[in-house]
C-alpha cells in the first residue's frame, strides 16, 4: 500500500504528519486540548475542519496544537449542531503563543530582578538610619573573630574591617542616594515585568533600551575580571536584545509594527485554522 493510500484509510492526524515538542503542545500539556463540539448531536461535512467522524467515533480537531483527538459521540448533546465560527474562542497559537512564553519568560527574569533590588535598597535604607547604634557592636564582634582566628585585632583598612570601616565612614547622604537608585531601578525592572507579562509593546521598546544600556558596563566589568556569574547575565542579556530588536522587529526592523501586527492576525482566529488544516 502507498503512502498516500495509507494516509486516506488512517483515522486523520495519525498519518504522514510528524510532531516534534512545540509552544502549542506546552500548552495543550498544561491545559488541556482545547475542543469543540464534544456536546453536538449531529456533525454536517462542512465541519470537518474541527470534528470528524469515523468508525463510531468523533475525532475532534485541538484548537490550539492541531491534535485529533478520537471520542466517543455525547450521550445527551445539549445543541444540534456546531457553534458558527464567530461564536469559537480560539487559543493562542503560533507566533502569538510563542511570544507569550519568551516574553514572560523575560518578565519572571526582571521580576527576579525587582524583588532582589528592592530588598537591597531595603538593607540600604536600614543600614543608614541605624549605622551609629550598629557600628559598636559590629567591630567589637569583627574584631573578636578576627583575633580568634589569628588575625590582628583591630583596624588595618585591608580585609572584611577595612571594607565594613569604609562603608560606616561612608556620608549619609551617599548612603541614601545608593538606596534611591536602587529604589529607581528596581521600579524600572518592575514595570518592565508587568508590561511584558501583558505583552505591551511600550514594555518591548523598555526593555530592549534598559537591557542594551546596560551592556556597556557589563563588557567593562569582563574585561577587568572574568566569572561564570558575570558572562551568563551578559549572554542572557545579549539574547533578550536580540530576541526584541528581530523577533519583535523593533524600530522598524523586518518590516516594524506593520509586519508584526500581519503576522498577529495569520495566528488569530479561525482563519488560523483554516490556513493550517492537519490530517488527511
Amino acid at each position: 500500500m502507498t503512502e498516500p493510500e495509507e494516509q486516506l484509510l488512517a483515522p486523520p492526524g495519525t498519518a504522514g504528519r510528524k510532531r516534534w515538542l512545540t509552544y502549542e503542545l506546552l500548552g495543550c500539556a498544561r491545559h488541556g486540548h482545547h475542543l469543540i463540539g464534544r456536546d453536538t448531536a449531529r456533525i454536517r461535512p462542512e465541519d470537518a475542519m474541527v470534528v470528524r467522524e469515523r468508525d463510531g467515533l468523533r475525532w475532534h480537531r485541538c484548537l490550539r496544537c492541531d491534535g485529533w483527538i478520537p471520542l466517543p459521540p455525547p450521550e445527551a448533546p445539549v445543541r444540534e449542531y456546531l457553534p458558527e465560527p464567530h461564536e469559537v474562542d480560539v487559543p493562542l497559537r503560533g507566533k502569538l503563543l510563542r511570544d507569550r512564553y519568551v516574553l514572560r519568560l523575560i518578565a519572571l527574569d526582571r521580576l527576579l530582578h525587582f524583588v532582589v533590588l528592592a530588598a537591597l535598597a531595603v538593607a540600604v535604607f536600614a543600614f543608614a538610619h541605624e549605622r551609629q547604634a550598629l557600628s559598636d557592636p559590629f567591630f567589637r564582634v569583627m574584631d573578636a573573630l578576627q583575633a580568634a582566628l589569628g588575625g590582628r585585632s583591630g583596624s588595618s583598612g585591608e580585609g572584611i574591617l577595612g571594607e565594613a570601616e569604609k562603608l560606616f565612614n561612608a556620608r549619609a547622604t551617599t548612603l541614601w542616594l545608593v538606596g534611591a537608585v536602587l529604589v529607581a531601578y528596581a521600579v524600572l525592572e518592575g514595570v518592565e515585568a508587568v508590561g511584558l507579562w501583558l505583552a505591551r509593546r511600550w514594555a518591548e521598546y523598555l526593555t530592549f533600551v534598559a537591557t542594551a544600556v546596560l551592556l556597556v558596563p557589563e563588557i567593562y566589568e569582563l574585561t577587568h575580571k572574568v566569572s561564570v556569574l558575570k558572562i551568563l547575565t551578559l549572554l542572557i542579556n545579549l539574547a533578550v536584545v536580540v530576541y526584541l530588536l528581530f523577533a519583535k522587529r523593533l524600530f522598524g526592523l523586518r518590516g516594524g509594527g506593520r509586519a508584526e501586527e500581519h503576522e498577529r492576525t495569520l495566528d488569530t482566529g479561525w482563519s488560523a485554522l483554516e490556513r493550517v488544516l492537519p490530517g488527511p
